[in-house]
């Protein structure tokens, strides 16, 4: 790790004003998984997880497919009538009921960010169960709560595109003490959330397995490395001599990303996103090239 205490200061107090004047509010932590060195900005507090609450889900379900509760090619009828969501991608745009293997809604909730895959794993292994395995496994800091599609209900999906300014308005008004929220699901007394220094706990032990079994750990890397949503922090971390895994999360002003760069000399250094957007829209390419450049900052501190 090259630069010294006071130079990595004010690193991190210069990412902590770019961020800012993109009007973004961030929590970020970088640490090397080798040393455990570690440099952060504003790592404490929880906020909404969004769709990185697939992560924990598939842990869940591959624990019970390990354990031999479930099998990886049991079918699993999805039916989009009844379970789609407002997703734009995977199994919510199909027109037809369909039966997908265990293992491939794995593959559509953490690669494709699929949330009706998502659900069908809830409905196997609920949302408590997965919350027992994090708390069985001393991972603490993250709450599971509800479905995934609950995340296609809040007031931006009732209003018209020339009003959806409204919600990302609403989305941003905090309430001036403790928790709560008025849309529930940005509530994180109410909706699946959890802390950076969570997450980071989390990467840690699926890339460095004490207490998530071995195979269990590498099959959720491996589908992690196959994460297909690439525009936000990718850009700047991933090169052909760095392996970039990941989950992303989008809900309203929320814009998260988890994951790890292997790099090819062998260090690994994991990477907590967690950010809140003060701009009134749903396309943000300034944010999500803010966002991938303060994660670059703090990930070469530790080069």
């Amino acid at each position: 790790m090259r630069n010294g205490l006071s130079e990595r200061k004010k690193v991190v107090e210069a990412v902590g004003a770019e961020l800012e004047s993109a009007g973004l509010r961030a929590r970020i932590i970088a640490r090397d998984l080798g040393s455990n060195a570690e440099v952060a900005l504003s790592p404490d507090g929880a906020l909404p997880l969004a769709s990185l609450v697939k992560v924990p889900i598939a842990l869940a379900v591959l624990n019970r497919i390990k354990a031999g509760e479930l099998a990886a090619d049991e079918q699993i009828r999805v039916d989009p009538a009844v379970n789609s969501t407002a997703s734009p991608i995977g199994a919510a745009r199909f027109r037809h009921p369909a039966r997908i293997a265990v293992e491939d809604l794995l593959t559509l909730a953490v690669c494709f960010s699929d949330n009706t895959a998502a659900d069908a794993l809830l409905d196997i292994v609920p949302a408590r169960d997965v919350q027992r395995d994090l708390e069985d496994m001393g991972l603490r800091g993250m709450d599971v709560r509800h479905r995934l599609d609950a995340l296609e209900s809040t007031p931006l999906e009732s209003l018209d595109r020339s009003e959806a300014h409204l919600a990302y308005d609403l989305a941003q008004t905090r309430p001036p003490h403790g928790d709560g929220h008025r849309i529930w699901q940005l509530d994180v007394s109410r909706a699946n959330s959890g802390t950076a220094r969570s997450l980071m706990d989390l990467l840690a032990e699926l890339w460095r397995p004490e207490r998530v079994d071995p195979g269990v750990a590498a099959r959720l890397r491996e589908l992690m490395s196959g994460n297909v949503v690439r525009h936000r922090i990718a850009p700047d971390l991933m090169s052909d001599s760095a392996q970039w895994s990941s989950k992303t999360g989008t809900l309203l002003h929320l814009r998260h990303e988890i994951g790890v760069v292997d790099h090819a000399d062998g260090q690994s250094i994991a990477v907590v996103v967690l950010s809140e957007s003060s701009n009134p829209a749903a396309v943000q390419p300034a944010a999500e090239a803010a966002l991938g450049a303060a994660a670059r900052a703090l990930h070469d501190l530790l080069r």
